[in-house]
């Protein structure tokens, strides 16, 4: 199971990872691993003892549940691709996309915080309350809100673009839910963020190019979480040129899961794929492919 999502090493752990590192050294001497001339030596090695302890951090911090399913990948986003496009370019896309009200979500912009480790830049999504409320008032069901603000994504690509959606008449609240760490993740920018329209730090797929969707949330970092269908289709109404090639790199929805029997068996997850078109489908958790990469977005830390 991946890691507990948060954002900032404590206080507490900070003390205690820096005790293992003193013990260590403390350990080294009593066994006599380390006399006068041998402490000079490692002073004078000082950069490289600090690189072997960092990657000895690298190495055990990460997990390595599922570490056969990843397989090598050299694709890449495509060349018309360019990166994200300005934050409010994008929100009053949204804004027109989904009439919503983008002036909160714009307001926001003019003050993010510093880009978080991991993430290409800054993406806009519309809130699923927000989406409800204007589209489907009458449901109150969080579960069911999301699935048909999923429907309302994919009738907005279909409408702009060749769109073919596999799962058609699946979106439903026994097949779809939201992953439990993207629905904590997204809960948290939401109560910072009171607007229609949410401004998340993303990357779009490099970062876990060649993983399988479940190897790709074991190894998140503690801020990291996967996102879903409606975020993901989101980016792909304010960036089309993100997926036009049949060779490139496409999108795991890993902040998804999907029960195809819809027996609570969520063993598969949505993703967005071009093929001459753009096709919805899923793909069980555990299958690495090589051309595919998982969708994550990161909290400010």
């Amino acid at each position: 199971m991946s890691r507990t999502l948060i954002t900032t090493v404590t206080d507490g752990q900070k003390k205690q990872v820096k005790r293992f590192a003193e013990d260590a050294v403390d350990r080294a001497i009593a066994e006599g691993l380390l006399d006068k001339d041998g402490s000079q030596k490692l002073i004078e090695n000082g950069a490289k003892f600090q690189a072997h302890i960092i990657a000895g951090i690298k190495d055990l911090s990460v997990s390595n549940q599922f570490a056969d399913e990843e397989v090598r990948s050299s694709d890449t986003y495509p060349k018309e691709y360019k990166g994200p496009k300005p934050i409010a370019d994008q929100i009053k896309a949204l804004a027109k996309i989904f009439d919503l009200d983008p002036s909160q979500a714009l307001e926001f912009a003019k003050n993010l915080p510093a880009l978080p480790k991991g993430a290409e830049g800054w993406f806009a999504i519309p809130s699923v309350d927000a989406l409800a409320k204007k589209h489907f008032p009458e449901v109150t069901d969080p579960t069911q809100k999301y699935c048909q603000a999923v429907q309302l994504v994919h009738a907005k690509i279909a409408d702009s673009r060749s769109f073919y959606n596999y799962r058609e008449g699946q979106i439903t609240p026994a097949q779809l839910r939201v992953h439990a760490r993207t629905a904590h993740a997204l809960d948290l920018i939401a109560e910072k963020q009171k607007g229609d329209i949410l401004i998340v730090a993303a990357q779009l797929g490099m970062r876990h190019r060649g993983k399988s969707v479940r190897r790709a949330r074991e190894v998140f970092m503690t801020n990291e979480f996967g996102l879903g269908s409606l975020a993901v289709g989101s980016i792909v109404l304010t960036h089309p040129e993100r997926l036009v090639r049949w060779e490139e790199l496409d999108m795991d929805c890993s902040g998804d899961e999907f029960s195809p029997e819809a027996d609570g068996d969520f063993s598969l997850s949505p993703y967005f794929h071009f093929g001459g078109k753009v096709w919805f489908d899923t793909s069980f958790v555990d299958s690495p492919l090589d051309f595919f990469g998982s969708v994550s977005g990161f909290l400010s830390q």
